[in-house]
């Protein structure tokens, strides 16, 4: 069970809970306590890493520095362009170039391994480490080679969580990256850090994917962690291993929760030693007396298999529950995919129960969340003597590394895989977001995998495909294959799980990796394929602004692979202008070719053409504008589109999310909230305007023109309402806008139109 405090509250001794209620002050001191709220907030394990790292002098305002970085081949190339851009001419700390999801080098010609040669060369020219293809996914990698207990990593993949070995990391577009390599700060107020709360221990069959589930199924929804960092303490921790506690914490990023850190002991201590790195290791833990904003408390006892269902991770049930009112909550998955797919495509998954049993096509164990070692060993011991049968359904397996790979195979785990008909394939992402294993049209795919929004397995809805996947944990779906596609918790797995001992090799790594050890080498030349392609140029902020609506999304969540779609995309990712013919093509095909109508009258105003004699649609809007501001001209009014979204940024960090917009026009998005931080700081550092808008009735619909008089100045001025209006034939009809908190950095970005100009005026 996983209950939430509807209150904060102090944590004595790391044990003992009390709630900050009328009584607070009465418990303390019959624990013999005396302490303020405020001098208790600093005794948390968060507080103490965030004030080693922070450069301000001020602890509501943080300027980070991070202590390393990380990225993989859909992200590096764009980071380290605009970072050219901006001046670079040596990577300031330890940089790490992965090359996990554009692995396949299958689509695009040569366009991958081009991208993979730039970040070979740029890790010799800048001073870097570049892991070749099939070595290891990026999160595993820092795992084993770049953790540090009391550290903080930033990476450009939203999955940066190491917090069970004792270091804050955080996942953010790629802008966010370029600041640091610039010497620049990761500026946030100081988050709200929420205790989690463990006790027990998890019964025989159930993983760290079904501790997750069940803790992303309690807090997603109402925000509870929402921008915060999530702290696991309490007495259950000790009884999970080193792998457990990352599998846990690498889902941490499902809930929109800012970062993770765990109290560390000596099982994590032995993961470092494991490494050869056991220097690294320090023990973490709350002072004798810290303050939690919120606690979830997590009774690891009474946690059962779990199951994501499609379209979300938070969309949670037990796997018995499922078996037992399949109809149902099947009903429910397709009644919740109509609002995502509407008529375009047929949609069933009532079609998989058979005999009364819940009937599985795929099963995947892979990447960060599933490859780990005993996540495998597991799986191993569940199949061993088992088939999974040569009806469709089928199994891979991804470890999530080289070393990982070469002590399956030296302790026999790989034999038993292999032997019961599925594939050990090498470590690669690309399940996790479409570029692998690709489920068939109204398949459903079980997963220990990150993710399972709309689209994000590959199926393409606006081709009238469509594809199901649900997350579970590794050995569940182990049971499910070793049943032959039947819907299995591991619960009912009778045989016995093995100890196994890991041996990480060391020398794996050694042979293939490249690493400057910090030395950057000015006369290597930048491998440039003919994909990679600069940002194009871009316009600072004017006086006003002329924005038309191109696109009107009102689903509850939209996220970001909506936003611009993973998969055969990635190819495209060193590409902005090529990239950007995909954007909301899974979601609103339309949106590409408004936006650029919009934007062809964007490059006639630079040229100077008056607003007059733009086309009919800008000559309509500025005739009613000019009523009320006759001093409006091309000379101080932009034109750009936006799109509106209730809560749109939901999951990756991929800055593409926004830059797509930019690079075809766009100036703004309008929402009600913005679903994380990072998608929010990916608008802003692109010089998009992140305006919130109250209410679910909106003054304008898709195909409007909002003008927004004075711009410019309400940025400089911080104004709280931005004044709006909504142009409706004739007529002006006045609305107001937010920008929400933003950073002195943060508004002069803006301003100049992107960081990328922020950097060249600095």
């Amino acid at each position: 069970m996983v209950t939430t405090l509807d209150k904060g509250c102090y944590l004595l001794n790391g044990e003992t809970i009390i709630p900050d209620d009328n009584h607070v002050q009465d418990e303390l001191k019959s624990h013999g306590v005396e302490t303020t709220k405020e001098s208790a907030r600093e005794n948390t394990i968060a507080y103490g890493i965030l004030k080693a790292h922070n450069t301000s002098g001020n602890m509501d305002k943080l300027c980070v520095k991070f202590d390393k970085l990380t990225s993989h081949d859909i992200t590096y190339v764009g980071i380290i362009q605009t970072a050219r851009a901006s001046g670079l001419e040596k990577f300031p700390i330890p940089y790490v170039l992965t090359n996990c999801h554009n692995s396949l080098c299958a689509v695009g010609g040569t366009i991958n391994e081009d991208d993979h040669m730039f970040g070979l060369t740029a890790a010799q020219k800048y001073g870097g480490i570049y892991v070749p293809p099939h070595q290891a996914v990026i999160h595993q990698f820092a795992r084993e080679m770049l953790a540090t207990a009391g550290g903080m990593i930033l990476g450009s993949d939203s999955h940066t969580r190491y917090g069970a070995l004792g270091t804050m990391a955080i996942g953010e577009g790629g802008p966010e990256l370029v600041k640091q390599l610039l010497g620049q700060t990761y500026d946030v107020d100081m988050p709200g850090v929420v205790a989690i709360y463990l006790e027990g221990a998890p019964k025989k069959g159930v993983g760290p994917q079904d501790v997750a589930l069940a803790i992303i199924g309690k807090v997603f929804a109402d925000g509870y962690v929402k921008n915060k960092v999530m702290e696991f303490v309490g007495p259950g921790v000790k009884n999970l291993s080193a792998d457990f506690r990352i599998g846990v914490d690498v889902m941490t990023t499902e809930t929109t929760c800012l970062s993770s850190i765990w109290q560390t002991d000596d099982t994590i201590k032995e993961f470092y030693d494991i490494h050869n790195r056991v220097g690294e290791y320090k023990e973490l833990k709350p002072g004798k007396v810290a303050y939690y904003d919120g606690l979830v408390k997590v009774d690891l006892d009474t946690i059962n298999p779990m199951i994501a269902m499609p379209f979300h991770p938070s969309n949670v049930y037990e796997i018995a529950e499922v078996n037992r009112n399949a109809a149902d909550i099947l009903a429910d998955v397709e009644k919740r995919a109509k609002v995502s797919f509407g008529d375009k495509v047929e949609f069933s998954l009532q079609s998989k129960i058979k005999d009364n049993k819940l009937m599985v096509d795929q099963g995947i164990i892979a990447g960060c969340a599933g490859g780990g070692f005993e996540n495998i060993c597991a799986a191993a011991d569940i199949l061993k003597g088992r088939f999974i049968g040569n009806d469709r359904f089928t199994l891979s397996v991804y470890p999530a590394s080289t070393p990982i790979f070469m002590e399956v195979v030296k302790n026999g785990a790989a034999q038993a895989i292999l032997e019961s008909g599925a594939i050990l394939k090498t470590a690669f992402c690309g399940p996790c977001f479409g570029a692998g294993d690709t489920p068939a049209n109204n398949a459903f795919s079980i997963r220990h995998s990150t993710r399972n929004f709309p689209n994000r397995e590959g199926s393409k809805v606006q081709n009238g495909q469509v594809a199901s996947v649900a997350l579970m944990d590794a050995r569940s779906i182990a049971a499910t294959a070793a049943n032959k596609g039947v819907l299995t918790p591991a619960t009912d797995f009778d045989g016995e799980f093995n100890k196994y001992t890991y041996h990480f090799d060391s020398e794996i790594y050694r042979n293939r990796v490249f690493d400057s050890h910090g030395k950057a080498d000015e006369s290597v030349e930048l491998q440039l394929g003919p994909n990679i392609k600069d940002w194009p140029q871009m316009s600072a902020l004017t006086d006003n602004l002329l924005l038309k609506v191109v696109s009107e999304i009102h689903d509850p969540v939209t996220t970001t692979d909506e936003l611009i779609p993973s998969g055969e995309t990635s190819s495209y990712r060193s590409n902005p202008i090529g990239l950007a013919e995909f954007t909301l093509s899974r979601k609103d095909p339309e949106y590409v070719g408004r936006a650029k109508e919009v934007h062809a009258q964007e490059e006639k105003r630079l040229k100077d053409t008056p607003l007059v004699e733009m086309s009919e649609e800008i000559q309509s809007a500025v005739k009613a504008i000019l009523v009320s501001y006759p001093d409006v001209s091309s000379k101080n009014t932009g034109i750009g589109s936006t799109i509106f979204a209730v809560k749109p940024g939901d999951g990756s960090a991929r800055e593409q999310a926004a830059s797509c917009q930019k690079v075809l026009g766009g100036w703004a998005n309008i929402a009600n909230e913005y679903a994380t931080k990072r998608y929010r700081s990916n608008l802003i550092n692109w010089g998009m305007l992140p305006f919130i808008i109250d209410g679910e009735e909106l003054p304008f619909k898709n195909g409007d023109y909002i003008f927004l008089p004075g711009i410019r100045a309400a940025v400089q001025n911080k104004d709280e309402n931005i004044k709006a209006f909504a142009i409706s034939g004739n007529e002006l009809k006045e609305f107001s806008l937010k920008l929400g908190n933003l950073t002195d950095d943060e508004r002069q970005i803006i301003l100049d139109g992107c960081l990328i100009n922020y950097n060249r005026v600095k």
